[in-house]
């Protein structure tokens, strides 16, 4: 997958360097050509001078093939300009943005931009709001036969009770994380957007669970 990342600071320079080292092309995007020192000699992908949401800038970054879109500059406007950008004009599925004010963080969500606080960043997080294919383990029982995972859920299932989630596979929602904030979860509870789904599972399940959640609600 091609990715480009918007801002070569400390945060932006460490996810480009993960993503290439997990296979992906990447390209990075910064209007000060001396911050991509940060990525290092052996940084094999594209360095692109310019304003990360001006349009001729990302088509230089290879936005037009790019699967994934992450903004981490220093500006929330900045970020969130150029995430509907790539998301809007663009198409890109997969789009994050950090963002350094939190409270704001409810209204990007509804305009369907995922965003990660700056105060609860991980490499982590945005690496799954980027790769949102395949399971992630957070805890195994000792014997390996339970486990905890964060599973990808498809867009379909939005709108949906955690307890359809529960019936359609052998499952229990742990709990899920909301605007970057853990809850627990009643049967009740509807998913929204930029959800992340926790999920306690068999181990033996866990392919059959993952294809269940790809599909949509009414396909399983």
């Amino acid at each position: 997958m091609h990715i480009v990342i918007m801002g070569c600071g400390r945060v932006g320079s460490s996810l480009a360097r993960a993503l290439e080292k997990q296979g992906h092309s990447v390209a990075v995007v910064d209007q000060d050509p001396t911050a991509f020192r940060r990525l290092g000699s052996d940084f094999a992908g594209k360095r692109v001078t310019g304003v990360g949401f001006d349009q001729d800038t990302l088509r230089d970054a290879g936005i037009e093939q790019a699967g994934a879109f992450a903004a981490v500059s220093s500006g929330d406007n900045s970020n969130i300009i150029a995430a509907r950008v790539a998301r809007e004009n663009f198409g890109v599925e997969n789009v994050a943005a950090r963002i350094y004010d939190p409270r704001r963080a409810e209204v990007y969500e509804r305009l369907g931009i995922p965003t990660v606080a700056t105060v609860r960043w991980t490499a982590d997080q945005m690496l799954r709001r980027l790769l949102p294919s395949g399971v992630e383990p957070h805890w195994q029982d000792p014997s390996g036969a339970v486990q905890l995972a964060e599973v990808p859920v498809s867009a379909s299932w939005i709108g949906e009770r955690v307890g359809k989630l529960e019936d359609a596979a052998p499952v229990r929602v742990a709990f899920v994380t909301r605007l970057g904030q853990g809850q627990l979860p009643t049967p009740d509870l509807v998913l929204q957007e930029g959800d992340l789904v926790h999920m306690m599972m068999r181990t033996a399940d866990l392919d059959a669970v993952e294809a269940v959640f790809a599909k949509g609600p009414e396909e399983h």
